[in-house]
């Protein structure tokens, strides 16, 4: 099985992984993550906590992040598509405020690593998408926050209508990211 890559990105400790799909007559085998893999590519990533989305095509989850102790995380697509985007929030990097966003599919075979400090969401591009988090840090659920995803200053080129959106109430109601500088 050829080796896994890791594309840095232009965000400072973000990378795009590029995962190998071993795919035969009975199915296929995916290797998301490995500590050492990781380490001998200067990723210091252990899994604290691990969840599951399903999405239906048109939801947009967040823009969300810790605001006291941040996660890492690293995000694949199991089934569908999404596009991902990430916010770098850390006050001393050169590409703070600045976004990316990714396509990451069931095909594509691509993960996101997003290191501490950056704000995250994804639209599904598919009805039933699955999306496996797998995250660095302890959850606190009161420091759980986040950035509307259509935040105006951000201007994130979501691929989709606004009329189409579908979004919970919470994220509805997440903050500017005027007024998150403001706290």
């Amino acid at each position: 099985m050829a080796q896994t890559h890791f594309e840095k990105l232009d965000l400072r400790g973000a990378y795009l992984i590029h995962n190998n799909i071993f795919c035969d007559n009975r199915g296929s085998f995916t290797k998301y993550y490995e500590a050492t893999i990781f380490q001998d590519n200067g990723i210091d990533f252990r899994v604290d906590e691990s969840f599951v989305t399903v999405s239906a095509r048109n939801v947009v989850r967040g823009l969300h992040f810790q605001d006291e102790k941040p996660q890492a995380k690293l995000v694949t697509v199991l089934k569908g598509k999404v596009w991902d985007v990430i916010v770098d929030l850390r006050e001393d990097s050169e590409t703070y405020l600045q976004w990316r966003g990714f396509e990451l599919s069931e095909k594509n075979g691509l993960s996101l690593y997003i290191p501490q400090g950056f704000a995250h969401g994804f639209v599904a591009l598919e009805n039933d998408t699955i999306m496996l988090y797998q995250c660095h840090g302890q959850y606190l659920k009161e420091h759980d926050t986040g950035i509307i995803y259509h935040d105006k200053t951000l201007n994130i080129s979501w691929p989709l209508k606004a009329a189409d959106i579908i979004c919970s109430e919470r994220d509805l109601k997440l903050q500017t990211l005027e007024q998150y500088l403001q706290y």
